[in-house]
């Protein structure tokens, strides 16, 4: 049977939690179908033709699906879920919008946040912040689960050569609509796919030492900006900065700590890193305990020298 994968876009291009997505999908046998529902997003569709392991790509485009509103790209979804064994979705704000939606109109249980896969029917799943790993089993008819996209390397951009085949776009609900939005750019890399992160949190003391510290430290490593609630609900940076358990969990090459203590939910969101580097004058601060190295001191006079270690190097 086939395997679909809600493609996460914007019009314009995939984001990269969709490669991880089928990643995970290419772990089990039969053909992966990818999703592409929108509107004008026809340059997606062929973007996603060329993902190494993507057999098929099915355009859904419509007017109403220009903002991929879970009320009206649900039921999308559960139609062409008609046929397939699985269907998976990034564990994003996205696929955590759309996904439970498309579970609870199937009738089905979703199996939210996998970070591994052990045979068609079983998943390991995250549970209390990260601490224990649950492996869950399911024996529903299709098995919808949302993918932890931090745990799983991305497909290959190239490679593939599916063909592109129009569905139906369903029809307004018009239960929903977007009002505005507004993007934050900052002016770094995006913090859930970054190979580097620079991360904050309270010890920083105000706004003004969180960006006149950490942005040329950020600037200098090609890094990401991250931070802590606390450093988010201080009001030192805006909340898409926000690492951890009810922020983005993230697995870069290399995390750069500072002034953070470690926190039980930021250390959720950060235990897939590679490496992790903490700088805290506390020698007892809980993030040394996961950290791979640690600077005690203070971190107004360490990042300095850090920064001037790098310009020398």
């Amino acid at each position: 049977m086939n395997i679909l994968v809600l493609a996460e876009h914007d019009n314009a291009q995939l984001k990269a939690s969709t490669l991880a997505t089928v990643a995970a999908a290419s772990r089990l046998d039969g053909p992966i179908h990818l999703l592409v529902a929108g509107h004008g997003c026809a340059s997606v569709a062929e973007e996603g033709s060329r993902i190494a392991g993507v057999g098929k790509v099915l355009l859904a485009d419509a007017p109403w699906l220009a903002d991929r509103l879970a009320e009206n790209l649900a039921p999308v979804l559960v139609a062409q879920a008609a046929g397939c064994s699985h269907v998976f979705a990034p564990a994003t704000s996205f696929g955590k919008n759309v996904l439970p939606r498309a579970a609870a109109l199937l009738g089905v249980s979703q199996i939210s946040d996998v970070v591994d896969i052990v045979s068609a029917d079983t998943f390991v799943r995250p549970i209390y912040a990260g601490n224990a790993l649950a492996t869950v089993q399911s024996v529903d008819p299709v098995i919808l689960a949302s993918v932890r996209v931090s745990a799983f390397e991305h497909a290959a951009q190239q490679g593939g050569c599916a063909a592109i085949e129009s569905v139906d776009a369903g029809a307004d609900l018009g239960l929903s609509r977007v009002v505005a939005r507004e993007l934050s750019d900052n002016g770094h890399p995006e913090l859930a796919s970054a190979k580097v992160i620079v991360a904050g949190g309270r010890g920083l003391g105000s706004a003004e030492s969180f960006h006149t510290l950490l942005d040329p430290l950020a600037d200098k490593l090609g890094a990401a900006i991250g931070a802590t609630r606390a450093a988010v609900d201080a009001g030192y940076v805006t909340n898409d900065c926000q690492v951890g358990q009810t922020g983005k969990i993230v697995a870069p090459d290399l995390y750069v700590a500072v002034g953070i203590s470690g926190a039980i939910q930021h250390l959720a969101g950060i235990k897939g890193s590679r490496t992790i580097v903490a700088i805290n004058k506390d020698p007892d601060a809980p993030i040394f305990e996961i950290a791979d190295y640690g600077l005690v001191g203070d971190l107004f006079e360490i990042l300095p020298q850090i920064g001037q270690a790098l310009d020398e190097s």
